[in-house]
């Protein structure tokens, strides 16, 4: 109605101006009116004001507020438990070719994928998918012999959204009764499982209001992304469910995780080899192993994280609190880390580094190598430990942690008694109070 109202009186305005100036030309005298004193003549180069010009491009800017909506119902998805594959893989060709486009999934509905279901870029635009609904994976394990550790993925695709409310069920009971770390029995498997939801090489990425569920293995993975933005998200599965971390970061750049609610049967965030420039604020954590970094160096690697910055946690129950791991053998560098304003309840390990890493069945040999941990900073942490070690910084005695600061941390014994700290290896500053206080032993490398 603004618009039509605008465009009329505009009409009116030119209708107008041309009557007068025919009346002008054929009978009356020009009159001329002397300018005021402060008047500043514009600039001969002014062009005049064109209307139809003007009028357009309020057309034009309505209609870039328009989307295309795919509802992946007009593909052929019926949402009752039946493969819906094939019509959200249609919806997302059609999708990834439109200007502003959003493909729906509907409320109140299960639509089963089959995997490996990817969704392929580069697209020629911006494009979201909505999740109202529930997406569900399949239960049969057979089916994921494609590809064994992807269900969902999003690949090389730029200015995506995944948003909407909606849920990922990963449906992975089956997955875990059958992993060796639950039954170590003849037939067991001991190779991995399906990572819920892969996002591989997109950048400038949202991932916004959704719940993960019962992942089969890890519930979200980024791989290799840039300018992520993940917020607002519900990661839930069991405590005993192995190695179902919540939010997996590899190789990634300038990302911000916020808000999020994260209880699983493992970390609640790890951020591994290649990471750099990553955020997280305001995270509730538990159960599950706490927010790791690494780990690091496995099989000699050499791995890199630089530049996080872990603000606002909440953790209760978990394994460990603020986690740094690194095998020994391995090169590269944890670097620039800062855990800040953290409560825990009820925490095992809750500040903790590990350089001497070990997760196999086997002893780990001593190695000459280890990657370097240096720069890494934990300030305004309180809480209550439920082990009886608070603080633990096992350094490597062939590369210790260099430049720790430890600043205003108090933590209590959950139970009984006072926690206590231990320190080899590492060159720590003590700021402000620190409880229970800490006194590092150095060894002499062999």
């Amino acid at each position: 109605m603004i618009l039509q109202c605008v465009i009329l009186f505009f009409a009116v305005l030119v209708c107008s101006t041309n009557s007068i100036s025919i009346v002008v030309a054929e009978e009356v005298s020009p009159i001329y009116f002397a300018p005021p004193e402060n008047f500043v003549a514009p600039p001969e180069n002014l062009k005049p004001i064109d209307y139809g010009r003007f009028i357009n491009d309020l057309i034009n800017s309505k209609n870039k507020e328009k989307q295309t909506i795919f509802n992946v119902d007009d593909f052929g998805a019926k949402g009752e438990g039946s493969n819906d594959t094939q019509a959200f893989l249609e919806a997302w060709k059609i999708a990834c070719a439109t200007k502003k486009s959003v493909i729906l999934v509907p409320s109140n509905k299960t639509y089963v994928l089959k995997p490996p279901i990817k969704f392929l870029g580069p697209c020629n635009f911006k494009i979201t998918m909505r999740i109202h609904g529930t997406i569900m994976a399949s239960s049969n394990m057979k089916e994921y012999e494609e590809d064994p550790r992807k269900w969902v993925s999003f690949e090389q695709v730029k200015d995506l959204t995944v948003d909407g409310g909606g849920t990922f069920n990963g449906n992975g009971q089956v997955w875990w009764d059958s992993s060796c770390k639950i039954n170590n029995t003849e037939g067991c498997h001991n190779s991995g499982a399906p990572t819920a939801a892969t996002f591989y090489k997109c950048s400038n990425l949202r991932v916004n209001n959704l719940r993960f569920l019962n992942s089969q293995q890890i519930h979200l993975t980024f791989q290799r992304c840039k300018n992520v933005d993940v917020s607002d998200l519900t990661i839930i599965a069991p405590q005993d469910s192995p190695n179902t971390d919540g939010i997996h970061v590899s190789s990634t750049e300038n990302m911000n995780i916020r808000n999020c609610i994260i209880g699983t049967g493992d970390d609640c965030i790890s951020i591994v080899g290649g990471s750099k420039n990553v955020r997280s604020t305001n995270i509730m954590c538990g159960p599950g192993h706490g927010i790791s970094i690494g780990s690091l160096g496995k099989n000699q690697a050499r791995d890199t994280v630089s530049d996080i910055y872990v603000e606002g946690a909440m953790l209760w129950g978990t394994s460990n609190g603020v986690r740094i791991k690194t095998w020994q053998g391995g090169q590269g560098y944890a670097q620039n880390i800062k855990f800040v304003d953290i409560k825990m309840m009820n925490v095992s390990n809750p500040i903790i580094i590990d350089q001497n890493y070990c997760d196999q069945s086997k002893p780990c040999q001593s190695q000459k190598d280890a990657v370097q941990v240096r720069n890494i900073v934990y300030k305004n942490i309180r809480g209550t430990s439920n082990s009886e070690v608070a603080m633990k910084l096992d350094c490597s005695r062939i590369d210790s942690c260099e430049n720790i600061r430890v600043e205003n941390i108090h933590l209590f014994s959950h139970v009984d008694g006072s926690p206590t700290s231990s320190c080899v290896n590492a060159n720590i500053a003590v700021v402000g109070e620190v409880s229970p206080g800490m006194y590092c032993q150095q060894r002499q490398s062999q």
